[in-house]
């Protein structure tokens, strides 16, 4: 699973999820893209189910962009833990994905087998999404 190999602080805050996505608003590496429309945090387990999916359907054929990384530590408590004691310790990775982000990006396939293929990938993940070609813009 994807995760940074250095930060330099362990725990964050969780900052607030709105607004658009300031860049990767466009299909920059492949033909076809998968575009978030909502905010969500995506974490490295799901960014990586969908890219397993998305692999399994195009039979591995094409080349498979990954357009977001999880960079951001979520802590978690315990489950049954009083209040307090201090923040909880880092549980997992996430991606803050806003609307318009181009997440996943897909080329050398044709346009029903990578529809299908991000439609399978959709549902690995946790925002909602939408199908790109070369042509469409935000």
């Amino acid at each position: 699973m994807l995760a940074p190999k250095r930060i330099k602080w362990r725990k964050q805050q969780k900052g607030k999820r709105r607004g658009i996505s300031k860049g990767a608003t466009t299909i920059a590496f492949g033909e076809y893209g998968l575009q978030a429309l909502s905010t969500g945090f995506v974490t490295s387990r799901q960014i990586e189910a969908a890219r397993i999916a998305i692999s399994r359907h195009v039979k591995r054929g094409g080349k498979l962009y990954i357009r977001i990384f999880p960079d951001k530590p979520v802590s978690k408590k315990p489950a049954e833990t009083r209040m307090g004691k201090g923040k909880g310790n880092p549980e997992e990775w996430v991606a803050v994905v806003r609307p318009g982000r181009v997440m996943y990006e897909l080329e050398g396939v044709q346009e029903s087998l990578a529809r299908e293929a991000f439609h399978l990938a959709e549902h690995k993940l946790s925002v909602q999404t939408r199908f790109l070609a070369r042509e469409q813009i935000l």
